[in-house]
């Protein structure tokens, strides 16, 4: 990543300051700064990148040094915004309840270059691109650089919906970083929307560009902008997709959630709930790209189907870029399933011919994921959790059964989940069974689900715990029987940290106390009750 000043612009940031701030900048002190902050009776700061905040001098700021600041400002607008013309700074008041400013913030603004270059195939794609992403983590500086690219090197016609002035600057002529693209600006916020909608009717662009999509209004206006055929770029308010559909003002983005309701069969065959969240219709934007930090993205390529998976409940693995070129193709089941689909619209020509084709839906599956899915009935989610985690296992826990490669179920229950085994007996999964809900009854389970055996337990990564494990939770259940038969004292044979760890949580699930004592390979649990 290339960064790109154009020189004046700190400096011209700097000249508003009051000479006894200036005199406090040294050479290098805001290279890596994101802003000014000017509270009255406060000490200045200057906030880095990286969280770090420095003092800029040891004197408090007075209502002069504001007054000062705000004599060399454009007027602020309705959203206590200013800026300096032909520069990317922002900056922005703080008001008491009399009207009058007692703080600043100033915001520095840069060119920087370099930051799309991961993405470029996406972005000329020509389809509609949603950012999202926390404050300050380059949403605006990428929608920036696209710009560019789009009017510049594209040659597209390219409109920029700058409500805060934060893309192409302040001031009447727009900032040279957004190449040749035209910029209308917003007087108030709030007509945000009326302003998108303007730039489609009057200004026939090929693509619009808006900043930080935050109403129910201007998430129609989206909408109405894509279903005439203009490419969208924007940012919304959230930081993940997740966030989005949980946000009824914004889900409209990314087609609208519904509250559906199930026919039986419907419901038996996806081994849900008779009502369930759906997607309304097909997104605003195509493409929903997640920004993790500056140099990490994470992109679903299509918004529709990701937006399915994630109200099924089901694992979705977006694809992971790096700014510096390095990318990670996800582990996605969507590939599966989307194999899966073709391969039984083969099945389905076949019968309409007189071709044989026969396909195992459920076998094609289980062979062609390693990432196991387990559904659960009545068994612990928190114990099974831990040990997909402390036994290092490939695997999550689903939803729905039919998403399942295995199901684990409480015997006593089995009577009562017949629907669920049913469904699951439909789908030709596996059925294991526990007795009760202890940690060392459900590894043995699982271990059986997944086949360890003796010979492979190395290649699933069990590490040393094994059967070991089971033997030195038996201790503790005998040594808790003993409390119970009126010991006072129980010292149990030494254990490795994770064993020790796991036989703590046992002993405090029955109401007594235990302390590991010892040093080394001797360390092991005194258990004692509770005086």
């Amino acid at each position: 990543m290339s960064e790109v000043q154009f020189q004046t612009d700190i400096e011209k940031l700097i000249d508003i300051l009051p000479p006894r701030l200036k005199s406090n900048i040294y050479e290098g002190l805001l290279d890596e700064a994101i802003e000014i902050v000017l509270d009255i009776g406060r000490i200045p700061e200057v906030r880095l990148g990286n969280g770090n905040i420095l003092s800029l001098g040891n004197a408090n700021v007075t209502r002069e040094d504001l007054d000062y600041i705000v004599d060399g400002l454009p007027e602020f607008t309705h959203d206590n915004r200013s800026g300096i013309a032909g520069t990317l700074h922002r900056i922005s008041a703080i008001r008491n309840r009399q009207g009058k400013i007692v703080g600043l913030t100033c915001r520095i603004g840069r060119v920087i270059t370099g930051t799309i270059e991961c993405i470029r195939d996406f972005v000329i794609q020509n389809k509609s691109i949603l950012f999202l992403g926390r404050p300050g983590v380059g949403k605006t500086t990428k929608l920036r650089e696209i710009t560019r690219l789009m009017a510049d090197e594209i040659g597209k016609r390219v409109v920029v919906v700058d409500t805060s002035n934060e893309i192409a600057g302040d001031g009447d002529v727009a900032h040279p970083a957004i190449g040749k693209a035209r910029r209308m600006q917003v007087a108030q916020p709030e007509y945000q929307k009326d302003i998108m909608i303007e730039a489609v009717e009057n200004h026939t662009p090929e693509v619009i560009v808006v900043d930080e999509i935050g109403t129910e209004a201007e998430a129609q206006a989206a909408r109405t902008i894509a279903e005439r055929g203009v490419m969208l770029i924007a940012t919304a308010h959230g930081n993940t997709l997740d966030n989005l559909i949980k946000n009824p003002t914004l889900s409209d983005l990314i087609g609208g959630i519904d509250t559906v309701t199930l026919g039986d069969d419907e419901a038996k065959h996806r081994g849900c709930q008779k009502t369930v969240l759906e997607r309304q219709k097909q997104p605003t934007f195509d493409i929903v790209i997640e920004i993790i930090d500056r140099n990490t993205l994470s992109i679903y390529k299509d918004s529709a189907s990701a937006v399915d998976y994630i109200l099924r409940g089901w694992p979705i693995s977006p694809e992971i870029r790096k700014v510096d070129g390095n990318y990670k193709e996800p582990k996605n089941p969507t590939n599966i399933m989307q194999k899966v689909e073709e391969l039984e619209n083969k099945v389905e020509q076949a019968g309409k011919s007189s071709l044989s084709f026969n396909f195992n839906r459920q076998k094609y599956i289980q062979e062609n994921k390693k990432h196991k899915k387990i559904y659960i009935y009545a068994v612990s989610r928190s114990i099974v959790d831990k040990l997909i985690e402390r036994l290092d296992i490939d695997a999550t826990i689903v939803r729905n059964v039919e998403d399942a490669d295995f199901v684990i179920a409480h015997k006593n229950f089995a009577k009562g989940g017949s629907k669920i085994l049913a469904t699951a007996n439909e789908y030709r999964l596996p059925v294991f069974f526990v007795r009760t809900n202890s940690m060392s009854q459900i590894q043995r389970v699982l271990k059986e689900a997944l086949n360890l055996t003796q010979e492979n337990q190395e290649v699933h990564s069990f590490k040393n715990y094994k059967d070991s494990t089971e033997l030195a939770l038996d201790e503790a259940n005998a040594a808790i029987a003993k409390l119970g038969e009126g010991s006072e004292v129980v010292e149990l044979e030494p254990q490795e940290q994770q064993v020790r760890k796991l036989q703590h949580e046992l002993v405090e699930a029955h109401g007594y106390k235990s302390v590991s004592i010892g040093e080394g390979k001797n360390r092991h649990l005194k258990i004692f009750k509770d005086e």
